[in-house]
Formats: structure tokens, sequence, C-alpha cells
């Protein structure tokens, strides 16, 4: 090797008895904690986040040096695929105008809610999954799951959320124009809470675009590459997205780099 390479076989032996720098014993540690909030992250976390995480264990380490060494050991985070449509318009229906305007920013919680229906194949049966996202905090606050697009799914969903967090008379209620959310069942519901209803633009998903990043989420970061004989299994595995990971721990960037649950807590203990 020394003859290949042109090194003097006497550097080599030097080289070898050489002690472990400073330097590379830190990477060796930081390391060993990147791969330890990458596993607590269900294997999801890209270097923003593992930074993120890190810094709040008191972990020192700049984004760059977190991000050469998750390259060096090959630790990679997900990547987000384009989602799909499960709702659509009954032109029976009246519609409502875009209020919410993409104006993603809520001072309080109950302020401005959003929702909307995705899909889960599973071999037994499509699941269906419908949530309600209260803005302020990206919190998953209502949620159901049927093997049926019918209008009781999102209902469901929304009843969920009235009852656990009774929002004020202030509330936006934000949806695409799915047959769902036009319904006469719906809106009744909607307006029993004095709910100001806001409604996507016909074909524009970015006009709800924290809800289509949830799905993102939920498709990319957890149901990647799993099966689910049944409905009911992948209800199970949902709910521990939803309720076990999502909401308690997964960080946002919009949210300093905090979990929703994380940050209501700072919001009602008035530590912002």
């Amino acid at each position: 090797m020394c003859k290949v390479l042109e090194v003097a076989s006497s550097g080599y032996y030097d080289w070898r008895k050489r002690k472990m720098s400073n330097r590379a014993k830190a990477n060796e540690k930081l390391v060993a904690e990147i791969k330890k909030a990458y596993k607590e992250s269900h294997n999801i976390y890209g270097s923003p986040r593992i930074y993120a995480r890190l810094q709040q264990k008191g972990i020192q380490g700049s984004l760059n040096r977190v991000a050469r060494l998750m390259r060096q050991e090959k630790v990679v985070g997900v990547h987000r695929r384009r989602g799909f449509k499960t709702t659509v318009r009954n032109d029976e229906d009246p519609v409502a105008p875009n209020l919410l305007a993409r104006q993603f920013e809520a001072e309080k919680p109950n302020q401005k809610w959003l929702t909307d229906i995705t899909y889960i194949q599973t071999e037994q049966a499509t699941l269906y999954l419908a949530v309600v996202m209260d803005l302020f905090s990206r919190k998953i606050i209502g949620w159901a799951m049927l093997d049926t697009l019918d209008t009781i799914l999102p209902l469901n969903a929304l009843t969920m959320a009235f009852i656990k967090h009774q929002p004020e008379l202030d509330l936006l209620h934000h949806s695409d124009r799915g047959c769902q959310y036009t319904s006469l069942a719906y809106q009744q519901l909607l307006s029993d809470f004095n709910c100001t209803v806001s409604m996507s633009r016909k074909g524009n998903c970015w006009d709800n675009a924290p809800m289509e990043s949830f799905f993102a989420s939920l498709k990319t970061e957890w149901l990647a590459g799993k099966s689910y004989p049944t409905t009911d299994i992948a209800k199970t595995d949902i709910f521990a997205f939803i309720e076990g990971f999502y909401n308690s721990h997964r960080l946002h960037s919009t949210l300093g780099q905090l979990s929703p649950n994380q940050f209501e807590f700072f919001y009602h203990n008035s530590l912002f």
C-alpha cells in the first residue's frame, strides 16, 4: 500500500500510533447524538430538524457540521412527493370566497381552522382520512377515518374538533370546494357554531398549503414503504402518527422548530 500510494512506511506507522484528535472525538460523540435524534424522528428528519433537535438538547454543533456528518454517515431525511385530490365539487352547491387568502398565520388558537381529505390504500380497501388543523399551532385537532368519502367523514372530524376545543365566535373555517364541504349538512354545522366560511379557489391547492404539507408529511415520512393488510391496522398506525408523533414531537420550521403541542404550551404559559 505504501509503495502504491508513495507514502513512507514510517509515516504510516506513526499515523497508526497517533491518538484520535479532540475534533475527531467530538465528531464521534456528535454522530452518536445525530443518529439518536434521527431514530427518535422515525428516520424522518433531515439536517435542519436534526440540528434543531440537538440545539433543544443543549448539544453544540453548527448546521453545516451536522449536515456534513449526516452525509458522511449516510443519514438521510425523507423527501416529499406530490399528493392526490380526493374531493370534487357539486356544481349545484354554493361556494364561499377565499377569505383566508393564503394568510397562513394566526394570532391565537381557534382563530383559523383548515380541513381536507386524503386516502390511504390498504390490501382490504381504500381508507379515507379527514383532518382539521388549527393554523395557529399546525396541530391536528380533529380527525376521522372511514372507508367512504361520504360527508359523514369530514363531519366526524369537524365534530371532534368542536367538542375538544370549543372555539369562540370569530373562527374562520377554510376548505376546498369539494362536495363534502359544500354539502348542506356540513355547512349547517358550521352555521350552528357561527363560523365564517372560506374556500380555496378552483384547482388551486396552494390556497390550502399547510394542509397539503401535513398530508405530504404523513405519506412520505410515515407511510412510505408500508403495507397495511386491513383498514384497522392502518387506522392504528395513522393514529400513532397524528397523536403520538406529529402533534407531540414533530418539529416545524414555521413554529421555530417546536412541535404543535410545545408551541401551544409556550403560548398558554406566556413563554413567547
